[in-house]
């Protein structure tokens, strides 16, 4: 089944971000994920939840979504996401809600 995990992100140097763009996409394709909105600049519609940019990558089970984090490609172009920018991630199962944080 189908997990999403959602960024919430604040890039703050986006010289610096730029380092963790690409191989931060390409640990996303390596291990099988797909992005559905990607620097996306949502549209509140209700409430005071503005967020300025959102990724939303869907990958094919929780396990298949840790593996890609905890992976050390994602984690060493974390390192310069970390400088960079702010993120906030949930994991989301559509069927059942929220299923885990990993930040």
């Amino acid at each position: 089944m189908p997990v999403y995990l959602v960024s919430n992100v604040e890039v703050h140097d986006r010289e610096q971000f730029k380092d963790y763009q690409k191989p931060g996409r390409a640990a996303v394709f390596q291990y099988g994920g797909r992005f559905l909105a990607e620097g996306a600049a949502p549209e509140p519609v209700e409430g005071g939840w503005a967020p300025k940019r959102m990724a939303i990558v869907e990958f094919e089970s929780a396990e298949a979504a840790r593996t890609f984090y905890n992976s050390p490609e994602y984690q060493a172009a974390r390192q310069h996401r970390l400088r960079a920018a702010t993120f906030n991630i949930v994991m989301v199962d559509p069927e059942t809600g929220v299923i885990g944080e990993l930040e």
